[in-house]
């Protein structure tokens, strides 16, 4: 799976989750800020992106550090090079 692939799923559960339109979801968007995302959006958040990419998050500590559209794709494309 390449970044785009990883790119439109990521898009694909923040269109899909949380109704937010595919013209807002710009890298530099703010999850919480621009894209409207609070702390209980981030738990389905990290369900829907585990569900996926069958990838487990929610004990990694990075995920705290996200902030930025481009920080979740950044994280999952870390997390899918740390499984090769």
């Amino acid at each position: 799976m390449d970044k785009q692939q990883i790119i439109d799923k990521i898009n694909q559960v923040f269109e899909e989750s949380f109704e937010i339109k595919k013209e807002k979801l710009l890298p530099q968007a703010n999850i919480f800020e621009d894209l409207g995302l609070d702390s209980l959006d981030v738990v389905d958040l990290v369900v829907a992106l585990q569900q996926k990419f069958g990838i487990k998050i929610r004990a990694d500590q990075r995920i705290r550090n996200i902030r930025t559209l481009e920080d979740v794709y950044q994280f999952v494309l870390t997390l899918k090079d740390e499984e090769r």
